[in-house]
């Protein structure tokens, strides 16, 4: 069995999560949640998801040429997204699986395959970035 954990972020999912505008800009929106999680391979997901960890974003539609970074390795969907991310699960049946998405079809289809899921804000509350207080 590897090691390392295969965390795989359902990128349309986890950006639309949050209402700043994504809308306007699918790609950028993408691209700055791509390099928001550059981190977690060296430092995991404390205390669910100990380091080091393998980072898996997951792009479709106005998103697919957000390209890869150091870090984080992503994989743009032939078809749709969620079959891609079921398609990185099923792949990878010896490993610890993680898959962040919000999407209840997405959450028992890869639960059916042995992964552990998580919702967006499991990872965008951990988020390092000052949050503006109103």
């Amino acid at each position: 069995m590897d090691a390392t954990p295969l965390l795989i972020v359902d990128a349309a999912n986890v950006v639309g999560s949050r209402p700043n505008g994504w809308w306007r800009d699918r790609a950028g929106a993408t691209t700055r949640l791509r390099d928001s999680l550059v981190a977690l391979a060296a430092s995991g997901v404390p205390p669910e998801l100990p380091p080091p960890v393998e980072v898996v974003l997951v792009v479709e539609g106005a998103a697919r040429e957000v390209t890869p970074v150091p870090g984080v390795r992503v994989v743009a969907a032939d078809r749709s997204g969620d079959d891609a991310v079921v398609d990185l699960v099923a792949a990878a049946p010896r490993r610890r699986r993680v898959v962040v998405t919000a999407d209840r079809e997405l959450r028992e289809r890869v639960r059916e395959r042995g992964a552990e899921v998580y919702g967006p804000r499991w990872l965008t509350d951990r988020d390092t970035h000052p949050r503006e207080s109103h």
